[in-house]
């Protein structure tokens, strides 16, 4: 593997992994809000939400490293009218952007709430505009077989696809199991100092109250604030809905990682067929790292995913940590296996006639 590509490897796998997630996100509150209440879903929704923007800076961060210098990214934008490399710069920007303005409203509950689904949207669309730049990118070289073919923008939705439901499956988990770690915490806190509990209590909140009216932290009042609301004890109506939840991504990510290994086959032909150079490039998907990939892909989103989804179904409220680790572990493997069909996709850069 050239160690130049890797920025774009992260880049890639990083910024789709997050459009996926966001998008399933959308799904999932568009779909629960049928039958739940707006608070619950919203619950499940936000801790994933505010995972998100992170990572997404986190892509675009690495992402310049492949340009040396950042500062020409200021160059690449003014063609976006012809390059498809300018359209993704600027739809990854403006995703990141209009992601962490969504999230801000929905932190502090600012502006309505069709403003905010309308932003939403904005973002969702913003995000599919990225992958479909991301791929076409390398679609439109039609000097590289390996790359101007139908499997590209297959297989850069199916790492969006997979990914995303998977981390938003295991970032739901996680928050279940933090918000339990949390209720065990304070309840034996509370067992604890449960004499005098009463004056504790009453001189916390005005030790509490005297330093808002000192230092005017109303925003930090409001923070922590949603801090305990978000780290409240899950609900079993929360319960029932996340294991549902994490029981459609697992059957989502399955199906498409069927897709995928179904179109290796076709696709290794067609890049044989492009003559000397398409062999040639084909040697970056023989070996030990093509056996690797097809088997952590089998692996993770066919016989994992369909544990996780059995699991989900008789797993007890009280007990998820073995449904935590199962999803946490397919999307470890998945996440893997995706990043090494990431460098075989750079690795098989041969041009015709060079």
């Amino acid at each position: 593997m050239n160690v130049g590509d890797i920025p774009m490897v992260l880049f890639t796998v990083i910024t789709q992994m997050c459009v996926g997630a966001f998008v399933t996100l959308g799904l999932i509150q568009v779909l629960a809000s049928l039958r739940h209440d707006q608070d619950t879903v919203e619950r499940l929704t936000h801790p994933v939400l505010y995972a998100i923007g992170p990572a997404m800076v986190l892509g675009l961060a690495v992402s310049t490293l492949h340009m040396h210098d950042p500062f020409h990214a200021l160059n690449v934008i003014r063609h976006w009218g012809s390059s498809w490399l300018s359209r993704e710069i600027l739809f990854g920007c403006s995703f990141a952007g209009a992601g962490f303005l969504f999230a801000l409203l929905e932190w502090f509950h600012a502006g309505s709430f069709a403003l905010r689904r309308a932003l939403a949207v904005l973002t969702a669309l913003l995000g599919i505009g990225l992958i479909v730049a991301e791929s076409m990118i390398y679609y439109t070289l039609t000097t590289v077989p390996a790359w101007h073919t139908w499997a590209v923008p297959l297989h850069f939705a199916g790492t969006t696809i997979i990914l995303g439901s998977l981390c938003v499956a295991c970032a739901l988990m996680i928050t279940v199991l933090v918000r339990r770690r949390t209720q065990l915490r304070t309840t034996t806190d509370t067992t604890t100092t449960d004499t005098g509990a009463d004056t504790d209590t009453t001189t916390d909140t005005g030790a509490d109250a005297d330093t808002d009216a000192t230092n005017g932290s109303r925003l930090s009042t409001q923070v922590r604030t949603r801090v305990q609301q978000i780290n409240a004890p899950t609900t079993p109506t929360e319960w029932a809905l996340t294991t549902r939840i994490i029981q459609w991504c697992a059957v989502t990510a399955a199906i498409t990682g069927a897709v995928l290994l179904a179109s290796y086959p076709p696709y290794l032909q067609t890049i044989n067929a492009a003559g000397t150079t398409g062999q040639e490039a084909l040697h970056a998907f023989t070996g030990p790292l093509l056996i690797l990939r097809l088997t952590l892909l089998a692996a993770a989103v066919l016989l994992l995913g369909f544990f996780v989804h059995r699991t989900a179904g008789t797993a007890l409220q009280d007990h998820p940590t073995l449904l935590a680790w199962l999803i946490t572990t397919t999307f470890i493997l998945a996440t893997a296996g995706e990043l090494i069909a990431r460098n075989m996709h750079y690795s098989a850069l041969i041009r015709v006639g060079i």
